[in-house]
């Protein structure tokens, strides 16, 4: 027997490959399937089921493209109503790999239909649960997500969830290892661990959620702080449910390379949004006007899926030499599946062909110290609100980059302003989408609060001593 954590860090997602006796079996497979496909072929194994832990709401899943490919069966858990062919398992149904065996536990409360598969080894023992959104290291799926399809509230389906997890998971055995289908950064829970894998036994020690009194106090712990979720996520969902256009089509439409006159009349005539992926500082200093930067090296596809709200929008990439197909596959994997084509020679053509540019005003944090009066400096802060709260530069306005739609109307665009995140990957994208506005009396801080805390001696404080919201 073989189990591989396939773990794409981006999208903070793990997939799982588990392999005996010459036959495979993959659970919640990420879109772009040739990677899976290379392991087989490697492997000599046949692949025998796709085991889907839930329809998912943060990526869009591989597994039609899969079972079109190898014939293999997509199976869910009770109550699933896919759009396409697939073994809708009952409860407790048990499938057999080679000389292991896979176990259907339902498990709903993230979503109805959400399920643990339970591997039971070739001696008959309980070895590990993949565990999907219901179970996570340090934290458990969040329940309001299919509030509108299951017609209940948070509230009832987070009692559902305890449910499943205080009758189906804790009485397991404690050194049942736990595969989980999400890690810290990821947007369908709120207090994950960093560690991708642990035993159920050191869950039940440390896992706050493992640990309530009863089931009120449950139900109140897990739907306590919940931020609205990206708006990709139904779409995702509807995809992964029903289908979804063929990875092969998407990249074969999505890495056309266009001269810069087809891509200027294919950003005119189709309105599509002009997506720049270089690194921020390149972007800062040349960037063709209206697009947006949101850096491949990084969170590049929930940044997208959480500042694009329409996943049907024409895109249209900025790219290095050599990243474009990555890009396009990134894209795929939230549901961005209507990119039009690249711009050929990047942005370099663009400017050689004498096109018109735009940039933006990235200081260094030894420059924003010397403009720097605590009470007369505007500066926005677009990092999260508890690394808002933990410490930020005395007098700025906490604006989190994923409510930006909303705050962007209470700007002065007459007022002068410095902008920052943590590390100046954030902050750029918010820079761009400003730009982009019309907002351009600002300066974006090279570094962003990591630098402005370790370069200078600007006053700092805490959530406790002071906090500000932008009016």
């Amino acid at each position: 027997m073989k189990i591989e954590q396939i773990y794409t860090g981006c999208l903070a997602q793990g997939a799982y490959y588990i392999v005996s006796e010459g036959e495979a079996a993959i659970v919640d497979p990420l879109r772009e399937i040739a990677p899976y496909m290379a392991r087989l072929k490697e492997d000599g194994v046949v692949l025998k089921y796709i085991f889907e832990t839930h329809f998912h709401a943060d990526f869009v899943s591989g597994h039609v493209d899969l079972a079109k490919e190898t014939g293999a069966a997509i199976v869910y858990g009770p109550t699933a109503k896919p759009g396409f062919e697939a073994i809708v398992a009952e409860d407790n149904q048990v499938f057999t790999l080679g000389k292991v065996h896979i176990k259907v536990l339902h498990t709903p409360g993230h979503t109805m239909e959400s399920s643990t598969f339970l591997l039971i080894d070739e001696n008959g023992k309980d070895h590990c649960i993949f565990s999907g959104d219901t179970l996570f290291l340090g934290d458990v799926g969040r329940p309001d997500l299919a509030q509108k399809a299951a017609n209940m509230t948070q509230e009832e389906l987070a009692g559902l969830l305890y449910d499943s997890l205080y009758n189906k998971i804790l009485p397991l055995a404690n050194d049942i290892i736990v595969y989980p289908a999400h890690g810290a950064g990821s947007a369908c829970g709120k207090n994950m661990m960093k560690e991708t894998v642990d035993t159920l036994g050191h869950q039940k020690e440390i896992n706050y959620a493992l640990n309530q009194p009863d089931k009120a106090s449950f139900i109140a712990a897990v739907t306590d702080g919940l931020t609205p979720p990206p708006a990709y996520f139904g779409a995702n969902v509807a995809m992964n449910k029903m289908g979804y256009e063929s990875i092969k089509e998407v990249i074969h439409h999505g890495t056309r390379a266009l001269s810069v006159t087809e891509f200027e009349v294919a950003a005119e005539e189709t309105e599509a949004l002009i997506i720049d992926t270089r690194a921020a500082g390149v972007f800062a200093a040349g960037f063709i006007p209206q697009s947006i930067n949101i850096g491949i090296d990084g969170d590049f596809a929930p940044w997208v899926g959480a500042m694009v709200i329409d996943v049907k929008q024409p895109l249209l990439i900025v790219a290095d030499a050599g990243r474009e197909e990555d890009v396009v596959i990134r894209l795929s994997r939230v549901g961005f599946d209507h990119v039009l084509g690249y711009l050929s020679g990047g942005f370099d053509a663009w400017k050689s062909a004498g096109k018109e540019i735009d940039t933006v005003n990235r200081i260094a944090p030894s420059t924003f110290e010397a403009q720097f009066e605590a009470a007369n400096t505007l500066v926005i802060d677009v990092r999260k609100e508890g690394e808002y709260a933990a410490e930020h530069i005395e007098n700025a306005y906490s604006k989190p980059l994923l409510y930006m739609n909303d705050w962007i109307k209470d700007i002065d665009p007459k007022q002068h302003f410095f902008l920052h995140c943590a590390g100046g990957y954030r902050s750029m994208i918010a820079a761009s989408i400003l730009k982009a506005r019309g907002y351009h009396n600002f300066s974006e801080i090279n570094g962003g609060f990591n630098a402005v805390a370790n370069e200078t001696n600007i006053p700092r404080t805490n959530f406790i001593c002071q906090s500000k919201v932008l009016k």
